[in-house]
């Protein structure tokens, strides 16, 4: 298993980062059926909207959003929106091939995935809450980032597990990218993690590199 690049510093109780390497390959003739696949189980697996939440590794999500001082019925983790789109019966989009495997990956494990342009990152992260004054440009718009779980850098907030970030978003050009899940680490672990990813690549020609961890120290 490769070492990060940068480093990575977990100040919240309970969480796992969950860190690999994408690369677009040459076929994507898979994608659609990937989507679809994933789509199938979410809706197989829960019967309405309501249910999702009773699903441990979103319960789990829920206790640590509260944990960092976010109501997680007012800012639905991003996994947890997303599943309860496609039970309402809505379709994962063709987007990129590597934010469809980002998808794909979340809705399978319940947990919010990002995934981040090579080369937008700093060279020292933190995973912590937000602090009074910082936001960002999400994709949703301007985001108060803080009482929210927050992924920061030198440079400033990166990411939350809420809404994407403007700043690393993937362009239609981007060949490569940094993939993170945020696991709840008492319920979904790292290996985890990294058995549904190898199976949603084997469908998408995308080539994957795992890398370390990290944990809340």
């Amino acid at each position: 298993m490769e070492s990060l690049p940068f480093d990575v510093r977990v100040e919240l109780d309970g969480w796992e980062l969950f860190w690999a390497f994408l690369a677009v390959g040459e076929d994507q003739s898979g994608l659609g059926d990937l989507r679809a696949r994933v789509t199938a189980e979410a809706r197989e697996k829960f019967s309405e909207p309501a249910a999702i939440a009773a699903h441990p590794p979103v319960a789990a999500m829920r206790k640590l959003f509260r944990g960092a001082g976010c109501d997680p019925t007012r800012y639905r983790p991003a996994s947890e929106a997303l599943l309860r789109r496609l039970v309402k019966g809505a379709e994962l989009p063709a987007i990129h091939p590597l934010v469809d495997v980002n998808n794909c990956l979340s809705a399978s494990l319940a947990v919010p995935c990002c995934v981040m342009k090579e080369g937008s990152l700093g060279t020292s992260l933190v995973y912590r809450a937000g602090r009074k004054g910082e936001s960002y440009e999400s994709l949703r718009g301007p985001f108060n980032a803080e009482a929210k779980p927050l992924l920061v850098d030198e440079i400033g907030p990166i990411d939350t597990p809420i809404t994407g970030s403007e700043r690393v978003k993937v362009q239609s050009d981007t060949e490569k990218a940094w993939l993170v899940a945020y696991l709840p680490s008492d319920v979904v672990c790292a290996d985890d993690a990294w058995s549904a990813l190898e199976d949603i690549v084997n469908d998408a020609a995308v080539r994957v590199e795992r890398y370390e961890s990290s944990s809340s120290e």
